[in-house]
């Protein structure tokens, strides 16, 4: 007799990163959509500002795994309005994580390269955290009660996620940066700023790999085995988009008013990849598969 799928609990299913897991984690799990109440959404609602929202959602769903994608992950947003920010990227979090902890539910948590000051060239999972922003900060202290709550969490650190968004209102950059090349619009990116980033498809890859082994948790860093300066970056992508690379133009200083980033996060992948079947893609790879979603076996014959 087959057994039941396990019950999966997606808070932030409406993200363009959770509409990438929820479409794939099907044929594993009995899905279970979360978001913030509105007119066009049909999932549960929950608002992790709220532990009655919450602990309502966890009893609709009796999640066995949770991912927390919910966060405001607008950089110069939480530096603007760090208050909010620590509502929802910190207090949030540790009323999910109190969810969890009553429910007996598995937690994977999305972190960021914000943790880092982005000072040097390679960081590790077990590198103690220098924010130097907002957003970095409530990552980091997310990632610190989260470790202490619920020693099986697993917590992935990104650099930088690329795909596209099915659904408008996202912070997906590839469907912004489509949208002003397709209106003949150049865009100026950092030449200053390296990121080793990850298509969403190879992300959730590795997601719902780690599931299938209950005794690995802790921190993994996921992204490209190869750091790529954030211009150079749009170019490539303005390229498989069909545009001009020329669109892209070489931003060379921090315009005034912008958040604190990190120059270098370059996050070591050893650990996913010693842990997970996925390989670890280079660059070339990770562009393609978010440009066309392709698995990692098609797009080798096509590189």
């Amino acid at each position: 007799m087959l057994q039941d799928k396990p019950n999966l609990l997606v808070i932030g299913a409406r993200g363009f990163l959770g509409q990438h897991l929820v479409q794939d984690a099907k044929s594993a799990f009995k899905v279970f959509e979360a978001d913030l109440a509105g007119p066009d959404w049909k999932g549960l609602a929950i608002d992790i500002r709220s532990s009655e929202s919450i602990e309502a959602g966890f009893q609709k769903a009796a999640p066995d795994v949770v991912v927390l994608l919910a966060a405001i992950s607008d950089i110069d947003m939480c530096e603007s309005r760090p208050e909010m920010a620590e509502e929802i990227n910190v207090r949030g979090v540790a009323r999910v994580v109190q969810a969890c902890a009553r429910s007996g539910a598995r937690l994977l948590f999305t972190s960021s390269a914000a943790v880092f000051d982005g000072k040097r060239h390679g960081y590790g999972e077990s590198d103690v955290p220098t924010p130097v922003s907002v957003y970095g900060r409530t990552k980091a202290l997310a990632e610190d009660l989260i470790t202490k709550a619920l020693p099986s969490a697993i917590i992935l650190r990104l650099a930088l996620v690329l795909g596209f968004a099915e659904r408008p209102g996202t912070n997906a950059m590839l469907n912004k940066l489509a949208e002003k090349l397709r209106a003949g619009e150049s865009v100026s990116l950092p030449t200053f700023e390296f990121r080793n980033p990850i298509d969403a498809r190879t992300l959730v890859d590795y997601m719902l790999e780690l599931h299938e082994s209950p005794a690995t948790g802790g921190v993994f860093h996921v992204g490209a085995d190869e750091p790529i300066s954030r211009f150079e970056l749009g170019r490539r992508l303005a390229e498989k988009l069909g545009f001009s690379r020329d669109l892209v133009q070489p931003e060379f200083t921090p315009p005034p008013g912008r958040a604190p980033r990190g120059r270098d996060h370059f996050l070591l992948t050893d650990k996913i990849r010693a842990a997970c079947r996925t390989p670890v893609p280079d660059c070339d790879i990770v562009i393609e598969r978010a440009v066309h979603g392709t698995s990692q076996s098609r797009v080798r014959a096509r590189v």
